[in-house]
């Protein structure tokens, strides 16, 4: 199979998997992830033709013989609730974003009394919205890891106690490893790459006209780019994408534990957090922030939100810039386009740095 990652760092590529891993991923997805049943019916909201369409509805159907939901027009938050009602949707699988903005919504005027799971992939999910749903409904919400490259590696299974904004435990068989940049081993506790074994039978066979997997590899193991921790217990947290750490004054800062502190504020729906070129400190943290109903733009709520921050984690990671927006780029599978945004920041302040100087000279 050929399925194309959605672009959240560059251009989308063209990932080969062969047939062990449909097999693979059905298996362990059906079974530790989703718990299906065959009498069930199943609704993964990704668009078909992401690879999380063959893991979720596709495999998980197969695999289990439980029905399936599809549905492929746009994504409207009170529409999709009318569905899950309506249908008498099971187990739900969707990304961050659609949790984030179905929080927003009066949850308890729909009836889900027949739902038995809720699912989150893509972004780690932030602890307000599991309590929001939990509320609502009874249920928690399970997180779970992997990538196109990768199949599921990592999530929340049922024989195991859910700690909110974990992504939960290695799957069976996911022999993953944290490590640094010298592809060493980090010890419980610290920030590494999440890295896997190329023997991994979820693992692709490579790119579409790029490099194979053995290519890839760096000492056996293929660098998914991504970062997190692993607790004492064992369970995994997502720290951000490598090449999204700030560096500021000599500080490493991952964007999502930023992220997770504003939008425990009530007036953050969404955040996004990038480096700001700083001729001083290199790069600040900036925050790009999608305000809640019932909230509006001020210089009061900018002080507010980097205070609140300072409060929610070291002082030296508040957004020293933050900037309302209507909305955040995203890629068509939901997951934040942070490079765009970086990007725009950059040649932002390129531009205004230019122009100052110019004026110097004049």
């Amino acid at each position: 199979t050929i399925n194309y990652t959605s672009g959240t760092t560059g251009d989308p590529k063209g990932v080969m998997h062969d047939h062990k891993w449909i097999y693979c991923l059905s298996k362990t997805n059906a079974v530790y992830w989703w718990n299906a049943k065959p009498d069930e019916l199943l609704w993964a909201t990704t668009s078909p033709g992401w690879a999380k369409w063959f893991w979720s509805p596709i495999g998980v159907a197969l695999a289990t013989g439980a029905g399936q939901l599809i549905y492929n027009g746009r994504f409207n938050p009170a529409k999709y609730l009318e569905l899950m009602e309506k249908y008498r949707v099971n187990r739900l699988c969707a990304t961050p974003t659609e949790y984030r903005m179905w929080a927003q919504e009066d949850l308890e005027s729909y009836d889900l009394s027949d739902m038995k799971k809720f699912l989150s992939a893509g972004e780690a999910l932030n602890r307000e919205v599991i309590d929001r749903f939990y509320k609502a409904y009874g249920i928690k919400i399970y997180d779970g890891y992997g990538q196109t490259e990768t199949s599921g590696l990592v999530c929340n299974y049922d024989s195991i106690e859910v700690k909110p904004g974990s992504m939960g435990k290695p799957m069976p068989g996911a022999d993953i490893k944290l490590v640094d940049e010298e592809g060493n081993e980090v010890p419980v506790g610290q920030v590494g790459q999440i890295a896997v074994p190329i023997s991994h039978p979820g693992l692709m066979v490579g790119y579409w006209n790029g490099k194979t997997i053995e290519e890839l590899a760096v000492n056996g193991l293929y660098l998914t780019g991504d970062l997190a921790r692993m607790d004492e217990d064992g369970y995994i947290w997502f720290e951000g994408r490598a090449d999204d750490v700030i560096k500021s004054s000599g500080y490493r800062i991952g964007p999502f534990e930023v992220e997770d502190a504003l939008v425990k504020h009530p007036a953050v729906m969404e955040a996004a957090v990038v480096a700001s070129p700083d001729k001083i400190r290199g790069n600040i943290v900036k925050a790009f922030v999608v305000l809640a109903k019932g909230y509006e733009p001020s210089e009061e709520l900018v002080k507010e939100l980097q205070n609140f921050v300072k409060q929610q984690t070291a002082p030296y990671k508040y957004p020293r810039e933050i900037e309302f927006v209507d909305s955040l780029p995203k890629t068509i599978s939901g997951k934040i386009r942070r490079v765009e945004l970086r990007e725009m920041e950059k040649k932002r302040k390129l531009e205004m740095w230019a122009k100052e100087e110019q004026e110097k000279q004049n």
